[in-house]
This record gives structure tokens, C-alpha cells and sequence, in this order.
């Protein structure tokens, strides 16, 4: 097609691709279709959501630059939409961004960040979103999410800007895409006795290797990874991705003045909590400051097995702490694989 300059860089042909949870298929798709159908029709781009049963879909964006700056238009104001639906019967007041997780080459990424990280900072400076490149290429792959959060209005200019980069810079050599892997069961262990997730829970496992500790231990059923969010009554945190803590920006550091705090209480299992604090306690801080809120691990008590957290802040800032915290614990326990 003939190239011509229009806002954002050249009108040619592109491909995105973006990682969603099931949850956010789901709101894209809409009931029977219609919802993508009207997105594809609106935008003039070619909207392919992968097959699977699977946690994590691919989205596949493809036409010209300005047909895909419609569809993520359509895609970050329905994620906005989403949000205000579930706030509305909540007594959190600061709303939480608008996400999106772009897959990117990693062959791309450098010039994505620029040099010291000038390129990322002036896409940051620029738009007023926050974009964040993991470090780690997806599993499998040689793509890595770029997680871009913010207002509708700033992840569209965040897009834009994106695009010019990844136009000006093609990907060198071959990339092997990410490919979502099926629902798995993988196994853990925690204290002597092994578990598999389903689901929000973790489920013990009569496995042959852990018989003789089961007969020394009582059996007690893993805490549920999915707590109830106080922002959004009702539902339970989904256990995300784990790439999710770490790309995932939110709010500045501190609790908002103008809206009552809170306090939250998790337990997790001594075995895992070596994977929320970090090295040198690096988890534990980004948590803190992406989420805005105070977290307090407790000493470990000794004869327990379990280590209280405690959440303190806006139920916005308890929410956000409460998904990154889940986030590191899927990383952890999907890291470890089936055994």
C-alpha cells in the first residue's frame, strides 16, 4: 500500500499484539460477539483473539496505524467502562488506571527504552502513562510485555508513540512469539505436603513423596490466594500472570488524605514468603510504592508455619497491594511447574 505520514507515524500496515486475562476477553468480546464485532466494523482493524483454555488470550491488532489507534481507543475506554461498573457500588474514591500488556520483540525493546532510558522516560513525560518493560522475555518466547497504564486518553498517545518506535526500529532476527500456555495444575510444595492450584485455592495432593509427612503433619488446606477485594465487593482477586507484578504501575507512594484508611489482613505460608519480600526486600517495596499502601509482615512465630501481612490504606490502595502480592505468588508457583 502506499505510504503516506498521518498522526503517530506512517499509515502502514501493523500488527500489536496484547496479553488479557480471561476476564478482559470476556469484556471484549461482549455478549455473542457483538462487542469485537462492533470494534472490528468501528475501527477498520483486524481483531483475532487466540483459542484455549487458557488464563492469558493473545489479541491480535493488524491494519493501518490509524485503524489501530480506533481499536485501542475502543479496547482502554471499555477496560474504563469496566472499571467505573465495578466502583460503583464501592466506597473506593481514586480509581484504579486503565492497564493494557502489549507483547513486544525483545529484539525491539532497546530502542523502546532508549539509551539510559531516555526514550521511555520522554514516552512517560509526554503521554502522562506509566510504561513499564519487563525484564524477563515471556515464557518460551523471545517477546516481553510492556505494560502501559494510565487514562484512556494517555495509553492511546502512549500507543502512538510505540508504534513510531517499532516502525522505526523492526525486530532483528527471527522471534519465536509468546504462545499462551492451557489451565495447568502445577504442584508445590509448602511445609512438607504438596499442592496443586485450582482455581483461587490451592488443593492438597496425595502425593507419593509427601505420604510419610502427611502422616506427621496435619493436613491443612493452603490459605486462598484470592482474597475478597474491598474495592469491588463480591468478587475475588484472579491469580495473574507472572509478569504481572512485575510490569504493573500504579499509584504514587501514600495514603490519600482525603479517604478514611483501612487495614487488610492476608496470611501466607512461611515457604512462599521469601518470593513477596525479594532480595533485600526489593518485592516488598515495589509492591509498596506501585500500590500506595503500608504492608507490615509479621515476624515468624515460632511452631507456625504461616506469616500475617498487613495491608493499611485507601481500599483502592489495599486492592492494588492485594493483586500485586497475589501476582508474585502465581509467579512463584507457576515458576516451580508441575512436578
Amino acid at each position: 500500500m502506499e505510504s503516506k505520514v498521518s498522526e503517530g507515524g506512517l499509515n502502514v500496515t501493523l500488527t500489536i499484539r496484547l496479553l488479557m486475562h480471561g476476564k478482559e476477553v470476556g469484556s471484549i468480546i461482549g455478549k455473542k460477539g457483538e462487542t469485537v464485532k462492533k470494534m472490528r466494523e468501528e475501527s477498520g482493524a483486524r481483531i483475532n483473539i487466540s483459542e484455549g483454555n487458557c488464563p492469558e488470550r493473545i489479541v491480535t491488532i493488524t491494519g493501518p496505524t490509524d485503524a489501530i489507534f480506533k481499536a485501542f481507543a475502543m479496547i482502554a475506554y471499555k477496560f474504563e467502562e469496566d472499571i467505573i461498573n465495578c466502583m460503583s457500588n464501592s466506597p473506593a474514591t481514586s480509581k484504579p488506571p486503565v492497564t493494557l500488556r502489549l507483547v513486544v520483540p525483545a529484539s525491539q525493546c532497546g530502542s523502546l527504552i532508549g539509551k539510559g532510558g531516555s526514550k521511555i522516560k520522554e514516552i512517560r513525560e509526554s503521554t502522562g502513562a506509566q510504561v513499564q518493560v519487563a525484564g524477563d522475555m515471556l515464557p518460551n518466547s523471545t517477546e516481553r510485555a510492556v505494560t502501559i497504564s494510565g487514562t484512556p486518553d494517555a495509553i492511546i498517545q502512549c500507543v502512538k508513540q510505540i508504534c513510531v518506535v517499532m516502525l522505526e526500529s523492526p525486530p532483528k532476527g527471527a522471534t519465536i512469539p509468546y504462545r499462551p500456555k492451557p489451565a495447568s495444575t502445577p504442584v508445590i510444595f509448602a511445609g512438607g505436603q504438596a499442592y496443586t492450584i485450582q482455581g483461587q485455592y490451592a488443593i492438597p495432593h496425595p502425593d507419593q513423596l509427601t505420604k510419610l509427612h502427611q502422616l506427621a503433619m496435619q493436613q491443612t488446606p493452603f490459605p486462598p490466594l484470592g482474597q475478597t477485594n474491598p474495592a469491588f465487593p463480591g468478587e475475588k482477586l484472579p491469580l495473574h500472570s507472572s509478569d504481572e507484578a512485575q510490569n504493573l504501575m500504579g499509584q504514587s507512594s501514600g495514603l490519600d488524605a482525603s479517604t478514611p484508611a483501612s487495614t487488610h489482613e492476608l496470611t501466607i505460608p512461611n515457604d512462599l514468603i521469601g518470593c513477596i519480600i525479594g532480595r533485600q526486600g526489593t518485592k516488598i517495596n515495589e509492591i509498596r510504592q506501585m500500590s500506595g499502601a503500608q504492608i507490615k509482615i509479621a515476624n515468624a512465630t515460632e511452631g507456625s508455619s504461616e506469616r500475617q501481612i498487613t495491608i493499611t490504606g485507601t481500599p483502592a490502595n489495599i486492592s492494588l497491594a492485594q493483586y500485586l502480592i497475589n501476582a508474585r505468588l502465581t509467579s512463584e508457583v507457576t515458576g516451580m511447574g508441575a512436578l
